[in-house]
């Protein structure tokens, strides 16, 4: 129940009985429908078990990394997205330079090209 016995803004926007350990209470109190009422547009019936499953995930997530949590996950993740980003505009330019060669230079019955790694 809300503050003075009064339904939740969960309950009382749903029409039902507002029990004394309602969940819903401590988070949607009843002098504050209107959060309730926007998580109830803004979260149709489809998208709750995505919400359920993203709040398992932070919890692990910071369980694992209690100081960063999920955040922290989600930069390590950037950072080796960049340095991924990095290693394919160098793959990209050793292609490049080794295309211009052959152009530059004719190629030999039987030839091999050898070019050193770059890292």
């Amino acid at each position: 129940m809300g503050a003075g016995n009064s339904p939740c803004a969960s309950c009382k926007l749903l029409r039902r009985r507002c029990a004394k350990d309602c969940i819903f209470s401590p988070y949607f109190p009843s002098d504050d429908p209107h959060k309730f009422a926007i998580v109830h547009k803004e979260l149709p019936v489809h998208q709750r078990g995505d919400a359920v499953s993203s709040l398992v995930y932070e919890a692990n997530a910071r369980m694992r990394d209690p100081v960063y949590g999920c955040v922290g996950a989600i930069s390590y993740l950037q950072n080796q997205v960049s340095q991924l980003q990095l290693q394919l505009a160098l793959a990209q330019a050793e292609i490049f330079c080794i295309q211009k060669q052959s152009q530059d230079q004719p190629a030999t019955e039987g030839a091999v090209l050898f070019l050193p790694l770059i890292m």
